[in-house]
This record gives structure tokens, sequence and C-alpha cells, in this order.
């Protein structure tokens, strides 16, 4: 069993525009990803390994004691991927409709949200400093993503939008968070969860169009190719974030929480 405990040491990045950058990267990654894997090697082996590693990653990340890039954004980048399979296991197995998946992922992620405030008292990230806000962080996290999941499914399908259409719904969805909290005074934790949530729908429905063959929508780069330079990206993407942190004067092993 995992220890977690809190360290006083910030344990999730800033944000940035770097990190909305990365981590609709990471989402569109995990559609991609989970395609390619599934439709080229035994689907079962393919789940299994991808929960082994998410375990793994996870697990890495709640037992250090402060944010370190490389190790945060590969679980959150492994989120995408075993999500991306589970997600689809509930439809396609299970046969949930994404309407009904949708909603009741909207309510679990409310019930979280809600133990969250009144635990803690807070659900701003920048308090994030390990043991039960980090879990319940990362409880968010993984909610937000099925929440995403499900409802970018029933846009795409069953609202018959199309992958390119239902990106660009979600790209303005994404956007009018931001420009509240900027221009109107909408709260920032708000604005952020907000965002948060539709970068899944968003990333996938991208990577999605790229990916799939004209006849189903997209423009047929393929789903390996395209998780081959998403992957690329996001490797570029973290090491800068790394350097950004160097540079700003805050070393790794002192980083301070910003509160």
């Amino acid at each position: 069993m995992i220890e977690v405990r809190s360290t006083g040491l910030r344990k999730v990045p800033q944000v940035t525009v770097l990190f909305w950058v990365v981590k609709l990267l990471t989402t569109a990654l995990g559609e991609s990803a989970s395609d390619f894997m599934v439709n080229t090697v035994d689907p079962y082996l393919a789940v299994g390994a991808s929960f082994l590693v998410f375990v793994i990653a996870l697990g890495i990340q709640l037992r250090s004691r402060r944010y370190i890039p490389w190790v945060y954004w590969l679980a959150v980048t492994m989120v995408a991927v075993f999500g991306t399979m589970a997600a689809d296991v509930i439809h396609v197995v299970l046969g949930i409709p994404y309407l009904v998946s949708t909603v009741a992922f909207a309510a679990a992620l409310a019930v979280i949200f809600l133990v969250w405030r009144r635990v803690e008292g807070t659900l701003s990230i920048h308090s994030i400093t390990g043991g039960r806000r980090e879990l319940f962080y990362w409880a968010a996290v993984l909610a937000t993503f099925a929440l995403g999941t499900a409802a970018g499914d029933l846009l795409a399908y069953t609202a018959h939008l199309g992958f390119l259409d239902a990106g660009l719904v979600f790209a303005v969805l994404f956007a009018i968070p931001g420009l509240a909290y900027r221009f109107a005074g909408l709260n920032a934790t708000l604005a952020f969860w907000t965002s948060y949530v539709v970068t899944r729908p968003l990333g996938a429905s991208f990577a999605d169009w790229s990916g799939k063959e004209p006849a189903a929508g997209g423009i047929g780069w393929g789903d390996g190719p395209v998780a081959a330079v998403l992957a690329v990206f996001i490797v570029v993407g973290v090491a800068a974030m790394h350097r950004q942190q160097k540079t700003a004067g805050q070393p790794l092993e002192t980083a301070s929480v910003s509160r």
C-alpha cells in the first residue's frame, strides 16, 4: 500500500500557457495511442499493460516529495491512455449510452469536489502539497477525464457532429472559462476545473480527426503516426517546463507553494 504524506512542497505544476498546451497534447495522445494499441495487439493485453504502467506512474507521483515534471506528466499521460481504454470498455463492452455515462460521471465529479471542499476547505491546485489533498486532486483528474471522454463521444457520435465539428465546439467551450476569468472576474478555481474537463474531448476530437480514415470522418494520417508525433511534442513541452522552472530560480528540490 502506498503511503502518501504531505510534504509542504508543491506537487503540481504552475498553470501557464505551456501547462495547457501539454495537457491538451496528453489527451490527444491518450486517444491515438489507445486506439492504435487495441487495434494492433490483443486488446486485453493492451488494457492490462496500460493499467500496470498507469498504476506504476501514479504510484511514483504519489511517493515523490515534490513536483517533478517528468514524473507528473507521465502520470497524466497514463491517465489519458488507460482512461481512454477504460471509457471504451464502458460503452463498447457494457453498452452504456454516452448520455448516461456523461450524467453519471458529472455527478461523480460533483461529489468529489463537494467532499474535497468540505474536508480540505479549498479546491485550489496551488494547495496540492501531497497527502490527502493530492489524493483528492488525482480523484478529480480521473473523474474529469471520464466526464470529458463521455461528453466528447456524446457530441461526436450521438449528436453526429463528427470529430472536427465537435473539436471546434470544445475549443470554444475551453476558451470561455479563461476569458470569463480574465475579463469578467470568474473564480479562478472554477475557471480552471471547467477548462480542465474540456481538455479531454478537445484533444481527443482533433486526435481522431487527424488519425482516422476519411470514411470515418478523419484525414487519414493514422493513429500510430499521430501518437508518435504527439509523444515527441509532449517530451519537448515537458523539457521546456523543466527548464523554465530552473531558469525562474525555483530549484525542483525547494519549489515553493503558491497560495
